[in-house]
Formats: structure tokens, C-alpha cells, sequence
């Protein structure tokens, strides 16, 4: 799961929301030293990276990529997938329409990014004026998205071919994202109420 969803299944919790969006820059034990809502969305992060990692359905999905030139980011890219997947079908799954939902996000981040890690300070900026949440909704913004990150790896990840496999097997990653996100939809659930109790 990339941003969008990670955000999306914190519910609407904002300072959990914030905790699961800075968790990859938050190692070990550091967590520790956050407001306890805060710990909570990172804890999430952590259980949500896990869960996903060992689910049979996006191990399916992630097979489709390996033997391709992507090498060890097949994960990442897969994560994107299944976030424009929720992206573009988000009426399905939330009361406000995206634009709204990512409007409240970046505002939130803005006001509290002095108290994130340095790491997500540095993303937090880019993520709002190239509005990322928002291009994940096409295949053609999430190209633009995977084309970015893939010059940051200096071409190694070829992660700008990828949404050719993603228009390709289109209707098979989609089944498999709906399945998928049903599962951890039910698992976060209980993780967030045993995180909170």
C-alpha cells in the first residue's frame, strides 16, 4: 500500500493519519517519543506494510512483475497500482470526493510538518505542489509519479515502463486489489482497535 491508502485506512484520526503517512522515516523504537495518536498511525503503518507483504492476493498480484526489469522494487510499483486502483474507483469507498480528501491531507501535513522527521519534511513540500494523492487516479498521473521516482534511482528501477504491465493485466490487478483491500480493510479495523484500547 502506497500513501493514499495507507492515509485512507487510518480513518479519520488526524494525527493518526499523520503517524501512518511519516511511519517510513520513523525507526525502531523513536516512535516512542510521538503523542500517542501519533504512535498509534505508525504502529498502523508497520501492521499495514506486514499484513500487505504476506497476503496471497497482492503476492499474486506482485508475480505478474517479477522476471521483468524492476528488479526489488516490484513491491513499490505494486503498491502504486493498488493505490490508483483506489484512487480511481474512490467514490466506492469514501463519503468525500478525492479532491476534498487530499485538500484536508495536505492541510494537515503543512500545519504539522515541523514535528515530522527531517525525511518527511523534505517529501512533504513536492507531495503538495505535484499533488500526488490526485494523480494516482490515472494511469496517465501515475506514470508521471513512477517516471519521477524513477529518475531518482537513475534509470536503475525502470519504473517508467511499469504502467504498461498495469494496462496489460488491467482487469486482473483490479479483481485482485478489490479482494485484497476487503481483507485488510477487516484486518485494520481490529488492529486499530487494539492499538487504541
Amino acid at each position: 500500500m502506497n500513501f493514499l491508502a495507507h492515509i485512507y485506512l487510518s480513518g479519520a484520526d488526524q494525527e493518526v493519519q499523520l503517524g501512518n503517512f511519516m511511519a517510513d522515516a520513523v525507526k525502531g523504537n523513536q516512535y516512542l517519543q510521538y503523542p500517542s495518536d501519533i504512535q498509534v498511525g505508525i504502529q498502523l503503518h508497520r501492521f499495514i506494510d506486514s499484513f500487505t507483504d504476506a497476503h496471497p492476493v497482492f503476492r499474486q498480484s506482485k508475480s505478474r512483475l517479477h522476471g521483468k526489469q524492476f528488479g526489488h522494487y516490484t513491491g513499490v510499483i505494486m503498491d502504486m497500482f493498488y493505490d490508483h486502483f483506489l484512487a480511481a474507483n474512490w467514490a466506492e469507498f469514501h463519503h468525500q470526493p478525492l479532491e476534498v480528501f487530499t485538500a484536508e491531507f495536505y492541510g494537515i501535513i503543512h500545519e504539522y510538518k515541523t514535528k515530522t522527521p527531517e525525511r518527511t519534511q523534505y517529501l512533504i513540500p513536492y507531495m503538495i505542489e505535484q499533488n500526488w494523492l490526485m494523480q494516482y487516479q490515472s494511469i496517465e498521473g501515475l506514470k508521471n509519479i513512477l517516471s519521477q521516482m524513477n529518475r531518482r534511482t537513475k534509470g536503475r528501477s525502470n519504473m517508467d515502463q511499469a504502467t504498461n504491465e498495469l494496462t496489460q493485466y488491467y482487469p486482473l490487478f483490479k479483481s485482485e486489489f478489490y479482494d485484497f483491500f476487503a481483507s485488510i480493510q477487516k484486518a485494520v479495523r481490529a488492529e486499530l482497535r487494539r492499538l487504541k484500547s
